[in-house]
């Protein structure tokens, strides 16, 4: 699914948590690819999935890529 808007997802805070940004705001704070799915979800994009947010070139990683999270 192409996203006209860039999802931004940024490294770990202290507890594991990364924000993540769709186009210029802010959506979440997610600890897991399903987090960020919903977020996404809720913000109008309806079908995606977990591994959407993993491999699709609309997402942008920073500090780490879909495996970065820490528990």
């Amino acid at each position: 699914m192409p996203s006209q808007q860039l999802v931004v997802i940024y490294p770990p805070a202290d507890d594991g948590g990364r924000r993540v940004r769709l186009g210029e705001h802010f959506v979440g704070l997610a600890y897991t690819l399903l987090d960020v799915a919903e977020f996404l979800r809720r913000a109008g994009m309806e079908d995606v999935e977990p591994e959407d947010v993993a491999t699709a070139a609309w997402v942008e990683w920073r500090g780490g890529g879909a495996g970065g999270w820490v528990h």
